[in-house]
């Protein structure tokens, strides 16, 4: 399974950023996929979650209402949009996937990880 992030880079506060998250290697064709992120000297966070089946989503509070996940199947693409960035939100940004359902990949953590992509929220 190989995971691989695009889409990073430097934006002014307000900006907006879409990132790609481009999957292969997975065998079914129903799994779950996250965007995290991890800011220097700060644990990783999650931050929004898909299941490519049937598309429900789950947002952490942080970045609800200004980031939005969504999948293309046939292009085995997931991305973040992200809008009204902050300058908080500067970070390394990772995907991952997990070939359980969401609740399950969310409680027991999910398996594959890419190597990330920088966000860098500045004047």
């Amino acid at each position: 399974v190989q995971l691989v992030e695009s889409g990073g880079g430097l934006v002014q506060p307000g900006g907006s950023l879409r990132l790609t998250c481009a999957a292969s290697g997975l065998i079914d064709d129903s799994y779950s996929i996250g965007w995290f992120r991890q800011a220097p000297g700060k644990e990783r966070e999650g931050l929004a979650y898909i299941n490519t089946r049937d598309g429900s989503t789950y947002y952490e509070r942080a970045v609800k209402g200004r980031f939005t996940i969504s999948n293309d199947n046939e292009k085995n693409a997931v991305y973040l949009q992200m809008n009204s960035l902050k300058p908080e939100d500067t970070a390394v940004y990772y995907c991952a996937a997990d070939e359980a359902d969401l609740h399950a990949a969310l409680a027991m953590g999910f398996d594959y990880w890419g190597h990330g992509t920088q966000v860098t929220v500045a004047l």
